[in-house]
């Protein structure tokens, strides 16, 4: 939840953010998966189930493990930091 909220709108960007745990609150979907462009992933866990439940779904997607563990809260400064530093190689970020 706090990449969407720190990367919606930037440079253009729309972003959506869902889970792979059987009890998250938005929980990510086929929909999501064709929606989406570029989909980054937190954990290798979370890469995995989204391999292994929506295979045929991302056939063609690029699809990029950030490697930050999901143990952060919502909004931390450190976790902030994590995100845009992994994810600017792969996107054009106007952060202000």
């Amino acid at each position: 939840m706090t990449a969407e909220t720190v990367f919606q709108g930037v440079s253009g960007h729309e972003v959506r953010s869902a889970g792979t745990e059987d009890n998250a609150r938005i929980k990510v979907n086929a929909g999501h998966i064709g929606w989406a462009d570029l989909i980054f992933a937190m954990e290798k866990k979370h890469l995995r189930r989204l391999q292994s439940k929506f295979s045929h779904e991302l056939a063609g997607k690029q699809v990029v493990c950030l490697h930050i563990p999901d143990e952060f809260e919502y909004m931390n400064e450190d976790l902030i930091g994590l995100l845009q530093s992994s994810v600017s190689p792969y996107v054009e970020l106007d952060i202000e």
